[in-house]
């Protein structure tokens, strides 16, 4: 789904045969800083996120700091309730943050009205929402549905046809084409809401468990259009998920914790996070060592620092 939770709209880009301008209306959208051109697809300074009323609101982000770069392909882990889905919504510009600034390509979201904000969805911003249901138009069928995404589009209405038309075949929908969404499955709504949130060729992809309801084989298929579009297209992809065999196939994972980013792991390899106050979230796997509330040394050595209980001979590390 691309347009957030009022409906859903499409990205605009080019596609295979008949490529127009990958975001030609990108003129309708303020300019980008200048770091829009080559800096990262996605970036996130300090983002803090309160729901609620000051004094009684659930703080969800605690200051997030994130880049990624266009055309990288990025998995979101953690637990329920870390505030994962939090981040993605606040990238598509469908909440605000309470604090902190966020880019897409360059254009800092906070200076964007509502209106901006719907028209960068409806063109470069795929999103593809957790509930599968949010991202369709129930009524329609699912070809009505591709279409429909493709609006913004300046595509004839052949080349727009041609291109759901595929998409619900990328998706194993081809046969359903004429379903009214609404009837469909939960897998079958979430394949149609990907094909929806890629039908314009999106610059990024914002996708919350979009193979949460598949099974193996579908989950396979959704992660090879994804690699496609990153390939033909450049698109930059970032992925809520609990799947960590899938996210394991993606460039890289960072793991939210508690509203922070406190871990990463990239090419089979995990590393921790320092926040910018300085904060550092052990691994489950090493706090039968340092268990929570334990007073801890930290000590620089020649090539980096050591962390140890308080009190322990350095000979006995």
């Amino acid at each position: 789904m691309t347009g957030g939770p009022d409906g859903p709209s499409g990205p605009a880009s080019s596609d295979r045969g008949t490529r127009a301008a990958p975001h030609a209306a990108e003129a309708d959208l303020p300019p980008q800083d200048d770091a829009g051109a080559s800096g990262p697809a996605l970036r996130c300074v300090n983002v803090v996120h309160v729901y609620g009323a000051a004094g009684a609101g659930v703080v969800a982000l605690r200051g997030i700091d994130l880049s990624v770069a266009a055309g990288e392909m990025v998995a979101v882990v953690g637990s329920s309730g870390a505030g994962k889905s939090t981040l993605l919504w606040l990238l598509a510009g469908l909440i605000r943050p309470t604090a902190g600034r966020l880019f897409v390509h360059g254009r800092a979201l906070g200076d964007l009205s509502s209106g901006d904000l719907a028209s960068l969805r409806a063109r470069q911003v795929g999103v593809l929402l957790q509930n599968p249901a949010r991202n369709l138009l129930p009524y329609g069928t699912a070809l009505d549905n591709v279409l429909f995404a493709q609006r913004p589009t300046r595509r004839r209405p052949a080349v727009k046809s041609a291109r759901s038309r595929a998409l619900l075949d990328a998706v194993g929908l081809d046969a359903q084409r004429d379903r009214v969404a609404g009837a469909l499955s939960g897998g079958e709504q979430q394949r149609l809401g990907l094909a929806m949130a890629l039908a314009n060729g999106p610059a990024v992809l914002l996708a919350d468990e979009p193979t949460s309801q598949l099974d193996a084989a579908s989950a396979a298929r959704v992660v090879d259009l994804l690699q496609a579009a990153r390939k033909d297209l450049g698109t930059t992809v970032l992925m809520v998920t609990h799947d960590e065999a899938l996210a394991a196939q993606l460039d890289r994972a960072v793991t939210i914790r508690d509203g922070r980013i406190g871990a990463e792991a990239r090419a089979g390899q995990d590393y921790v996070v320092i926040g910018r106050d300085g904060a550092l979230h052990l691994p489950p796997e090493v706090l039968d060592v340092l268990p929570p509330g334990t007073l801890a040394e930290v000590r620089r050595t020649s090539d980096g620092i050591e962390l140890r209980p308080a009190g322990q001979d350095g000979d006995k590390a």
